[in-house]
């Protein structure tokens, strides 16, 4: 395939959470970005967690996002490079997006060359030192049997049930503030290392744009509090805020 003329990265949606009047409002606003990566016959970067909860049944798909999924499978039908990296609410993830849909799915940090531009996209979950209960637990809910056993629980008791689990968890152990020097010096500079010229994350919701002499850093904010996402054109990045255009 070759290179798109520009690539679109969005992350942090997260459908599902929320009131339905802010759903809406999320898919609509997340919709329209698609149709703008569509009329530009771009590439479509997701950094994860643009679902509150997903869960792969052997028959069955959660059918409230069925409006983003149909999005999706027509930017590859249009011939569009989409590619998912996984994120944390995104660890039960199967082969749905691949096989019906055509998309690259991937739950490890995924490196690209990019306009020139050696770039590691990650979600963020997990990187760094410390946080080994949240790492441990990662491990747990990724294995086979974990899934094996949540299968057995029918979807119309398992989605509420770990859609009620999320919410819960999201309200009494909030997400621990990471300030941009925290990332830059703690997550930014070991990929500057390791050869990478741009490291673009999500999963912290703070929409961070920063470039030092040896690398750049990318945090792509959310789409919950924010419309925040990133564009790579020409080989320079712009953060920008989908409701009024602001370019960061």
């Amino acid at each position: 395939m070759p290179e798109p003329r520009c690539a679109y990265f969005v992350a942090d949606a997260p459908l599902g959470q929320g009131t339905p009047d802010s759903n809406r409002a999320r898919e609509r606003d997340l919709l329209r970005l698609f149709d703008t990566v569509l009329a530009e016959r771009a590439a479509l970067y997701v950094a994860g967690d643009l679902f509150d909860f997903w869960f792969e049944y052997g028959h069955t798909v959660p059918k409230r996002y069925v409006g983003v999924l149909q999005k999706l499978g027509e930017l590859r039908r249009a011939g569009l490079s989409v590619t998912y990296v996984g994120g944390n609410h995104d660890f039960w993830i199967g082969d749905y997006l691949s096989r019906e849909l055509d998309v690259t799915f991937t739950d490890e940090p995924l490196p690209l060359t990019l306009h020139g531009r050696n770039i590691l996209l990650a979600h963020g979950d997990g990187m760094g030192p410390g946080d080994h209960g949240y790492k441990f637990l990662k491990s747990v809910l990724r294995n086979g049997l974990a899934r094996g056993l949540f299968r057995w629980i029918h979807p119309d008791i398992g989605i509420p049930l770990a859609t009620l689990t999320s919410h819960t968890s999201r309200h009494h152990a909030p997400r621990a503030r990471r300030t941009e020097e925290w990332l830059f010096q703690t997550l930014g500079r070991p990929a500057f290392r390791k050869g990478y010229d741009a490291l673009v994350l999500a999963h912290f919701h703070l929409p961070v744009h920063r470039h030092e002499s040896d690398g750049e850093l990318i945090v792509l904010g959310d789409w919950i509090e924010r419309r925040t996402y990133a564009r790579l054109e020409g080989g320079v990045f712009r953060l920008e805020d989908f409701r009024d255009g602001v370019r960061r």
